[in-house]
């Protein structure tokens, strides 16, 4: 079965609490179970996970790797620039990295730093982003 890691930055545990009017009302909790609705729906295996610690974030996608997943996700949030170390992590491991906004940033002339070393990117359609991505994967990982 297809494993997928979805990595929620730093910041997303307040998504429902904060900027509403940029991000709706759906919780980090609510994130997760349609996230897992949507991977159930592709039959993909999929682990969340959120910190707001940049090493536990750089050590969980190491880890992904050692594990045997065939892709990732990354929802970079506050992460989104000035974090070279976790930039680094992307680009080494062989796993294809797909990253999601649930708003467009270049919108608000935010430019993502994270998009560099993935290999795609999904912004603007909300919580779809995120079932857009894992079909990303697929398809990307079929191919292989």
């Amino acid at each position: 079965m297809t494993k997928i890691l979805v990595i929620h930055g730093a910041g997303m545990n307040m998504r429902g609490k904060v900027q509403l009017e940029l991000f709706g009302t759906l919780t980090l909790a609510d994130y997760d179970k349609q996230i897992h609705a949507y991977a159930a729906a592709l039959k993909i295996e999929v682990e969340t996970f959120h910190s707001n610690i940049e090493g536990e974030v750089v050590n969980r996608i190491y880890d992904a790797n050692d594990r045997g997943f065939h892709g990732a996700i990354i929802n970079p949030s506050g992460y989104i620039a000035g974090y070279p170390v976790l930039y680094q992590a992307i680009s080494l491991v062989p796993f294809p990295t797909i990253e999601v906004h649930i708003s467009n940033p270049a919108r608000r002339g935010v430019t993502s730093e994270v998009a560099k070393v993935c290999i795609g990117t999904v912004a603007g359609f909300g919580i779809a982003g995120y079932d857009l991505a894992l079909r990303g994967l697929l398809g990307l990982i079929a191919k292989k």
